[in-house]
């Protein structure tokens, strides 16, 4: 009896290992968070030296990727253009703020020619979600639809 056991367990196991095919464990992605915050400075967090204690934010800098060359400007909008996009803030027609100012770079609205981080993850096979401050496109615009427009 203790012998069908082992040939029963044995199979068992065996099947489990050829069912994990390595084709599988090649294909895991990481997940991916990017967290922007406004009105901070370079060490205001400990990862980055800082005082104060963020041990959540700490902890996801440790396990993961941190930026240490990345440049902003004084208004948000134009760092968060870059950002998203990849691209130099006049590039992607974020010079300033979402105000058309009259020229091409500071129209205000965010290029339709700039592809954006979620549209790259997102034929990349990822489900991608945004929360809290878009800042990318004009708030008196009745088009603004991020799932239609960037």
């Amino acid at each position: 009896m203790i012998r069908f056991k082992h040939v029963v367990l044995t199979c068992c196991i065996s099947l489990a290992v050829i069912g994990c095919k390595n084709d599988q464990l090649q294909k895991k992605r990481p997940n991916i968070i990017l967290i922007m915050s406004d009105d901070m400075g370079y060490s205001d967090i400990g990862c980055y030296g800082g005082v104060i204690n963020t041990p959540i934010l700490d902890g996801l800098a440790k396990n993961g990727l941190r930026f240490t060359q990345f440049y902003n400007t004084a208004r948000c909008c134009p760092s968060r253009a870059s950002l998203l996009t990849g691209l130099y803030q006049h590039d992607a027609c974020i010079g300033h703020m979402v105000n058309d100012q009259g020229t091409n770079v500071y129209d205000g609205d965010l290029s339709m020619n700039a592809v954006t981080i979620a549209e790259v993850l997102k034929q990349a096979g990822y489900a991608t979600f945004m929360s809290r401050k878009w800042h990318i496109t004009p708030y008196k615009s009745e088009e603004v639809n991020p799932t239609k427009y960037n």
